[in-house]
């Protein structure tokens, strides 16, 4: 997985987290690692070989671990699972009971 690829990954979280009104330490974090990424000319696939991924700015060991696990499977975890919570909260606010709501009337009222 390319450096662009990890840190618009890391960008779709840090956006994931400000939606759900999250740590803004947390959201700060991963933008910081995203233009981290961005920024350095090796391949984070390299760096982790050579055991130097600490060096990246905002690379602590919560991070480093995504990434090695974005760069070994191509795929994240923890990235799938806020996917799933923010499509769920947005299809929870679509339901016909809180639409029904919506015009000022208890559920059940006429």
């Amino acid at each position: 997985m390319e450096n662009a690829e990890i840190a618009k990954i890391f960008r779709d979280i840090a956006d994931i987290l400000e939606t759900k009104h999250d740590n803004i330490f947390k959201i700060r974090a991963y933008q910081k690692v995203a233009s981290s990424i961005e920024a350095i000319s090796n391949p984070l696939e390299q760096l982790i070989h050579e055991n130097r991924l600490g060096e990246v700015p905002g690379v602590g060991e919560a991070i480093a671990k995504k990434i090695s696990e974005l760069v070994s499977t191509g795929k994240l975890e923890y990235y799938r699972k806020l996917k799933a919570e923010v499509a769920g909260a947005t299809s929870d606010s679509r339901k016909p009971d809180t639409a029904d709501n919506s015009h000022g009337k208890e559920k059940g009222a006429r």
